[in-house]
């Protein structure tokens, strides 16, 4: 008990008076934003209870948090790199390969259970399984475009669509960013099949971010972490996605690519790859948090000097890939925000709080569990713990994670979860790389891997079994 005491007294003497007031500011617009969402939500005492635990543990992260980011502003210790020796080539490709097989695994494991359903049909007939997900859309744009309300008439016309509703679906595609189509539509240059060449985007893709993020967390942690958080990147529950033809993979690539190019001092090109990032999916506007952190952290090294100010402008890149997406928008609409509209209309989802959305999660779990509904293992459950369990594994982490990181995940979390009828929170947080960073960084003994990988990868197995027999698991 002696040691824990000390242990929290320790803490609190980080905490300065610039930390106390950065972390006071925090929790009062925090907490503001819990009264105003509970006066104005008509959520149960269940869900409200919900939305307090997130917020607690919300707050709780972002308190170990704030004792780091300050410090590393004052410039203490963020350019110690624990494995300065460089990857060979081999490692790479080991890794590189792997992933790979990853990918063709899961596909496998998907024709082999459809299989043993009663399914007769080949292994690439089953790839057509997958695009039961949003995955059609993607190769719809890429195949044929978006659509305007003002070619609707004439496609009805011309018998492309039966009617008004079915021309609907397509219309609304253009809430699906163009950057992961247009990658599809180059690959199909090659393999002449749009399916195809979206499983072959995602899983080059992917096995290319995970050498980057095995690159970029050895900077700090060395090999056995970054290998460590590569495996969990592939035995978290919901990581069969990167196998799938969606934008994760893409996503992430960028992502990853975007952070290690500027950590590596490159600001042009990798804001470029954020911008893509950006362009792919509208999360990676949160890139811009961790690249500023690091933009900071330059010009404080560099002795304020006037070019590494000019290099902040690198950042205006980042905003402008979703900028393209929104100009994409106006053509095809004359409204640069439509895809808010179609999303509010035809998917419920508008701006909302991360804590909120742990209320009506809870409580549709429980009432879709009351009436025997099987959708609430694929949609409800999955979306509440997944949600829990990345604030879980980000407050131990938060003392260890460079600065940057942290903050990203911050951002990222607040904007990801907060959407209203979010039935995605696995796979739009299974994209996050600081996640399996974070878990790496907390089982870091042979022993806690073990026991972390002997829950996840079960779990993985249920949620991809949930997915092959037709559960709703978006």
């Amino acid at each position: 008990m002696t040691e824990v005491f000390r242990d929290i007294h320790g803490r609190l003497k980080a905490y300065g008076g610039v930390e106390c007031a950065i972390s006071g500011c925090g929790i009062l617009v925090l907490a503001a934003a819990y009264l105003y969402w509970f006066v104005a939500e008509d959520a149960g005492p269940v869900g409200r209870l919900a939305a307090l635990i997130s917020l607690a543990l919300f707050i709780w992260m972002c308190l170990r948090f704030v004792p780091v980011w300050v410090s590393a502003w004052r410039g203490n210790g963020l350019e110690v790199q624990a494995d300065a020796e460089r990857e060979s080539a081999a490692e790479l490709l080991k890794i590189f390969a792997l992933l790979l097989l990853f990918c063709l695994g899961m596909t496998l494991l998907v024709w082999l259970i459809r299989l043993l359903q009663g399914h007769s049909e080949s292994y690439y007939e089953s790839l057509f399984y997958w695009t039961y997900t949003d995955s059609h859309h993607y190769i719809d744009i890429a195949r044929d475009g978006y659509i305007s309300a003002a070619d609707v008439p004439g496609l009805i016309e011309t018998g492309v669509f039966a009617d008004e509703s079915a021309a609907m679906d397509r219309l609304v595609q253009l809430v699906f960013l163009p950057g992961y189509p247009a990658a599809i539509g180059l690959m199909y240059l090659l393999v002449r099949d749009y399916v195809a060449a979206a499983f072959l985007v995602s899983a080059l893709s992917f096995s290319g971010a995970g050498c980057l993020l095995y690159k970029l967390f050895r900077l700090d942690f060395g090999r056995e972490t970054a290998r460590r958080a590569i495996v969990f990147l592939c035995a978290l529950p919901v990581s069969f996605f990167f196998a799938a033809p969606m934008s994760e993979s893409l996503f992430l690539l960028c992502s990853a690519g975007c952070v290690y190019l500027v950590r590596r001092g490159k600001y042009g090109l990798g804001c470029l790859l954020g911008a893509y990032a950006a362009f792919t999916r509208s999360l990676g506007l949160m890139l811009f948090v961790p690249v500023f952190f690091e933009l900071v952290n330059a010009y404080l090294r560099g002795g304020k000097r006037r070019g590494t100010l000019a290099r902040f402008f690198w950042l205006l890149l980042i905003p402008a890939g979703f900028g393209a997406y929104c100009y994409i928008n106006y053509r095809v609409s004359g409204d640069p925000f439509k895809y808010m509209e179609y999303q509010s209309e035809h998917w419920g989802q508008n701006f909302g709080f991360f804590f909120g959305t742990a209320a009506y999660q809870l409580e549709n779990a429980i009432k879709y569990l009351s009436e025997g509904r099987a959708t609430v293992w694929g949609l409800w459950i999955p979306n509440l713990l997944w949600s829990f369990f990345a604030l879980a594994i980000m407050i131990p982490a938060a003392r260890r994670l460079r600065p940057g990181y942290t903050a990203w995940f911050i951002a990222y979390y607040a904007v990801a979860i907060g959407a209203t009828w979010l039935l995605s929170a696995p796979r739009y947080l299974v994209a996050m790389p600081v996640i399996p960073l974070a878990l790496a960084l907390t089982a870091d003994s042979r022993k806690k891997e073990l026991t972390a990988l002997a829950i996840s990868i079960p779990l993985a197995a249920a949620y991809l079994l949930a997915f092959t027999i037709g559960l709703q698991v978006w």
